[in-house]
């Protein structure tokens, strides 16, 4: 829906009214803008405040519903002007995982409306559309658990798209030098600048929706407001200031524009569908989606069900489950920042390959968690201990983004939309299957059963990590060539031909 809604305000060719004016102002008679920021900073930031944004809504649910259900082991409640509602481990793993229903279906749409028509709108109403449903989530979780789970896929609907599209700017707007740290900073590697937003997000989630809970007890519904609130307003600045790239951009000066024609792998205005049998027979793409089903398995684990550990387990109040549970993000954002720097160095320096590179960071990003969860697991309920333990595997965990996470990018800079869209859909899978294996593994939140889950997560870290280790690419594929397909096929005919000749004259 989402991305039905991003396509036709593409194809209408037309900027909103709001932005056609503002950007009247912006211009002086001689054409000189006033912006002198360059313009692929302008959208690293915004880019890295879309993640904020996407991951506090997407998290926010996650400490908040610690807050919407009777406490069955406590004698006591907090007073609650609020509904609180009677659900049991398996119906919170079923809203908890409702995101990722939608998360995965639309990824391989979003993806192929990024790389046809852009990432501008593809991005923003996705964020659009998960920002309203979440300021409508507390009319659903009072009309009944099946309006919640629903409200949920929509929201995951909303955001699939996210992550292909950030994909689609970073590759028509950031040279490859720049990419381990721009691209931190987004996603949190300009390629981590965008991805660094995510950790971000998170922490800014969690630690928020603990402060609000805690100031305005019993009142859960100011976690969706305040967070759908603040999507809606990214929304607008981001149609006014951000652009599908530079060519199309007002406020970009002549410098930065040469510089980037310069740059940047050139693509062809008009997008050729995927060249889909040599993607899906890819050997390095199948061995980052497994790198990415490995790497989510654990994450997820940790982003859906670490504050009910918090809280179950560590026995951790309100007032500081959002601290506690906020700081192994802090310490994932400084990790992906630094290792961002450093894939880059290593690059620029030809210390390593970007395919060394890649496999560097991403062997840590698997090794490194798996080992420090499973410690966890044998800490009992030192809080201390635990929650530094939590601190190092998500911080470990940082190095994922300058390692695999931007890899689809070193493959096909054309199709890195639906590149990304195919990786990301298949690992966003583990996001519903994660928490119903919480739930059946740990159904009474115990230490000894919690044990179990991490043994499970680094099981499935060593065998993906291993599989990209081996197999893993960070060269520029064959198939990232426009007419890959058709080219394949001309030349099969003339060696088919000369073939054939070659025949007639031993005849």
């Amino acid at each position: 829906m989402c991305g039905y809604i991003a396509a036709y305000i593409i194809q209408s060719n037309n900027q909103f009214t709001l932005s056609k004016w503002i950007i009247s102002l912006m211009k002086t008679k001689d054409t000189c803008y006033i912006f002198l920021i360059p313009q692929r900073y302008v959208l690293a930031l915004m880019g890295f405040l879309a993640m904020v944004n996407a991951y506090q809504l997407r998290v926010c649910l996650n400490i908040a519903i610690t807050e919407m259900v009777v406490e069955k082991h406590s004698k006591t409640h907090s007073p609650s002007t609020s509904t609180l509602f009677d659900w049991s481990e398996e119906t919170q793993s079923i809203i908890l995982g409702a995101f990722y229903y939608g998360y995965v279906i639309s990824h391989l749409p979003g993806g192929i409306i990024a790389d046809h028509f852009g990432g501008k709108y593809t991005l923003g109403v996705g964020i659009l559309c998960t920002s309203v449903v979440t300021l409508l989530l507390p009319l659903a979780a009072n009309a009944g658990v099946g309006w919640l789970i629903a409200s949920r896929v929509v929201t995951g609907i909303g955001e699939g798209a996210v992550f292909p599209a950030l994909n689609v700017l970073i590759a028509r707007w950031i040279p490859l030098e720049e990419r381990g740290l721009l691209g931190s900073l987004i996603f949190a590697d300009m390629r981590p600048v965008f991805f660094l937003g995510s950790q971000m997000g998170s922490v800014v989630g969690i630690l928020v929706s603990g402060f609000l809970l805690q100031s305005y007890k019993g009142q859960w519904e100011i976690v969706f407001y305040v967070f759908g609130g603040i999507g809606v307003a990214w929304f607008l600045i981001w149609t006014i200031l951000c652009y599908g790239d530079p060519e199309s951009h007002p406020f970009i000066s002549e410098i930065e524009e040469n510089y980037l024609k310069q740059n940047l792998v050139q693509s062809n205005k008009k997008r050729p569908s995927p060249p889909w049998k040599a993607v899906v027979t890819s050997v390095p793409v199948w061995a980052l989606i497994l790198a990415q089903i490995g790497h989510d398995w654990g994450f997820y684990t940790m982003v859906t069900d670490l504050p009910k550990y918090m809280k179950n387990v560590l026995n951790f109040e309100i007032s500081e489950n959002g601290v506690v549970s906020s700081i192994p993000y802090v310490v994932m954002w400084i990790v992906s920042m630094t290792s961002g720097c450093l894939a880059d160095y290593l690059i620029k320096r030809k210390i390593l390959t970007v395919t060394n590179t890649r496999k560097l960071f991403t062997t840590i990003a698997h090794v490194g968690p798996s080992i420090t969860l499973v410690a966890a697991g044998y800490s009992g309920q030192d809080r201390v201990l635990v929650v530094t333990l939590f601190a190092l595997t998500l911080g470990l965990m940082g190095t994922f983004y300058p390692g695999m996470k931007i890899n689809a990018l070193d493959l096909s800079p054309n199709f890195a939309g639906t590149l990304m869209a195919i990786i990301n859909g298949i690992g966003g899978t583990t996001g519903i299957i994660s928490p119903l294996i919480v739930a059946i593994l740990a159904p009474t939140q115990t230490v000894d059963e919690w044990r179990l889950v991490f043994w499970v997560t680094l099981g499935i870290n060593a065998v993906t990590g291993l599989v990209y280790l081996i197999y893993g690419s960070g060269e520029l594929q064959p198939w990232n060539e426009y007419g890959f397909e058709t080219n394949k096929e001309e030349k099969e005919d003339e060696k088919e031909i000369e073939i054939k000749d070659e025949t007639e004259k031993v005849e």
